[in-house]
């Protein structure tokens, strides 16, 4: 006899995890391996054998989609809650949440890859500002074991509300760490693993990124090493300690293991200071992709000495792509400005504020600076800037990003948001305008619902996601050698993403496990929602959705399952007076969209400007 609503909470989690256990016989496990930044034509058997293997002998996703903005923290809510940005509220790395970081001098405007501003986002968004459970805390609570280890920010949001430590394993590069107060940063260790790294003889606190996290200034060149020792302690983590604790306990687990490289160090690359060539295709960037390659080598091993590698199934995405950035334009205001450590002639942090203060004559003040008023040649310390006379009522605040940037309009004025779309359509570095639908239909813009950007998210919507121009220099693979400008503290000739075109949207995305095809390549559009969506299928979990935005399961990519449909269709804003207009280029399995690029033709990898 079925039980109704009356089964206590204990009830549903002993059927939970009996559901689980039942979806496949012997249980399966799982690890989630992202290469964060990892463009998909750039691994081959020269440049990462252990990904090309896996990719070419299991499944090769070969049309994957990052969701836009394709930023690390949007693409790692979309993965671990299978919804879209639309409902998840992570619309970048950097969102206004109209409530002062105090970890980041008060800002309202924090930049989330940080154990602590994830912890005060939730207790500002009534204990979950996700507002969608998690993969982590699904698996933990129907009896898997779960872990996460790797690159701060994403990993901790693949569990963020459990703090403990006890329930999930979580190492970043926060572990261990301590502020000026003598308070731990970072989710603290259990006593389980402490004794396991003492046994092992290994730090309780993740190593720093040393030269690798040096980013230069304008006349000095970033990195030229990879992440190498963080990495390698977090994958000695994993594969000497977490990986055999799981096999003790003898049931089944969830591993995520988020590699900071190639990411890091094509941000900080210093192998073409001031110029678009080679850029992030130089010795560097190569180097940190074949270090996150032998950290999955490394995990593979690992599960075949453990005997664990036939029930296990591993699953392979990247956040994003990746551009180069060009600091160029002719018609910002700031090219003839003089800017603190910003060559003559380049865009400096921020000048996307900077203009859209000038064309709409409203004062500038930065909220990384306790909203000091920002005066002529000067820029805001982050990018971002609350913009009106008076900063504690502004008409319009900007999170400064990288390759796309978010306005919100505290006053939801529309002859404001007309005004300002009219302003961004001046400028040569824009390409491509969403706008939020409630404040109507504006010529050279598209609505924020066409891009599954309108959901029900908890925090604060932007009303304007502005995406930058990309171009193609280098090669003759338009996404593998995008250059895209940028708004960021970064150079000309280091690395970025968060635009619409191709060299960003197309992330590498492969699969292989039990419960995959071999040697199968899936034509059908995938994205970072659809990864979300399979994992928790394959684990067997059932999640309560309060938002409706969510990927599909990748049946074809299974053996056995059904194949469907896929179509192409563009959509066009229409014209501004100077004729352009934002063109969508998309794909549909069912009602699902996936889109691979947006913007201005001309103006945007990979958008065909003849459709």
């Amino acid at each position: 006899m079925r039980c109704t609503t009356a089964i206590l909470s204990v009830g549903l989690s002993i059927l939970s995890a009996a559901t689980a256990f039942a979806q496949n016989s012997p249980a399966r496990n799982l690890i989630l391996f992202v290469p964060d930044g990892l463009r998909a034509l750039k691994v081959t058997p020269e440049t990462a054998p252990a990904m090309a293997a896996l990719r070419d002998k299991g499944v090769n996703f070969q049309n994957s989609h990052s969701l836009f903005p394709t930023f690390t923290m949007a693409n790692a809510s979309t993965m671990a809650t299978g919804h879209y940005l639309g409902d998840t509220g992570t619309f970048s790395n950097s969102i206004y949440t109209g409530h002062p970081t105090p970890v980041q001098n008060g800002s309202p405007i924090p930049f989330i890859e940080h154990d602590q501003v994830l912890g005060d986002l939730d207790e500002q968004f009534n204990g979950d500002y996700l507002n969608e459970e998690t993969l982590l805390k699904a698996a933990r609570t129907a009896g898997y074991s779960t872990a996460a280890l790797g690159k701060v920010g994403p990993t901790l949001l693949f569990d963020h509300t459990e703090r403990s430590g006890t329930k999930s394993i979580i190492l970043d590069d926060q572990t261990g760490a301590v502020d000026k107060e003598g308070r731990l940063i970072g989710i603290p260790l259990s006593d389980e693993i402490k004794a396991a790294l003492g046994a092992a003889n290994m730090p309780l606190v993740t190593p720093g990124r040393g030269d690798n996290g040096k980013s230069g200034d304008s006349k000095t060149p970033g990195t030229v090493v990879a992440n190498i020792a963080q990495q390698g302690y977090l994958a000695d983590v994993a594969t000497r300690l977490v990986l055999p604790m799981f096999k003790a306990r003898n049931k089944p687990f969830v591993l995520v293991f988020w590699a900071r490289d190639p990411d890091g160090t094509q941000h900080n690359t210093g192998d073409s200071l001031n110029a678009v060539t080679p850029g992030i295709n130089g010795p560097t960037s190569l180097a940190a992709i074949r270090n996150t390659d032998n950290n999955l080598a490394q995990l593979r091993k690992a599960l075949d000495d453990l005997g664990l590698a036939a029930s296990t199934n591993i699953i392979v995405s990247a956040d994003h792509g990746f551009s180069t950035i060009s600091k160029e334009s002719k018609t910002s205001t700031t090219i003839k400005g003089t800017y603190a450590d910003t060559p003559a002639g380049f865009l400096p942090l921020g000048f996307f504020a900077i203009d859209l203060s000038k064309a709409l004559d409203l004062p500038l003040f930065d909220p990384n600076s306790k909203f000091a008023a920002v005066g002529d040649n000067e820029y805001p310390k982050a990018g971002n800037a609350f913009l009106g006379k008076d900063p504690a009522k502004p008409e319009m605040i900007v999170a400064t990003n990288g390759g796309s940037n978010l306005i919100y309009l505290p006053t939801k004025e529309k002859k404001l948001a007309e005004r300002t779309v009219k302003a961004l359509l001046a400028q040569d570095y824009v390409s491509g305008i969403f706008v939020d639908d409630t404040l109507g239909r504006f010529p050279g813009a598209l609505p924020l619902s066409s891009i599954n950007l309108s959901g029900r998210a908890i925090t604060p919507h932007p009303a304007i996601v502005v995406s930058f121009r990309s171009y193609s220099a280098g090669c003759d693979q338009p996404a593998a050698c995008s250059v895209a400008v940028a708004d960021t503290v970064l150079r000309q000739g280091q690395g970025m993403h968060g635009g619409f075109g191709r060299g960003d949207t197309q992330n590498l995305m492969a699969a292989i496990g039990p419960d995959f095809k071999t040697g199968y390549v899936d034509a059908l559009p995938v994205s970072n929602a659809d990864v979300g969506t399979t994992a928790a299928k394959l684990l067997g979990l059932s999640r309560k959705a309060n938002g409706s935005l969510i990927g599909r399961v990748m049946t074809e990519a299974m053996p056995g399952g059904a194949t469907p449909k896929s179509a192409a269709d563009t959509i066009r804003s229409k014209p501004d007076a100077q004729g352009l207009r934002t063109i969508l280029q998309l794909q549909t399995v069912g009602k699902q969209r996936y889109f691979d690029v947006a913007g201005f033709p001309g103006r945007t990898v990979g958008l065909d400007s003849k459709k």
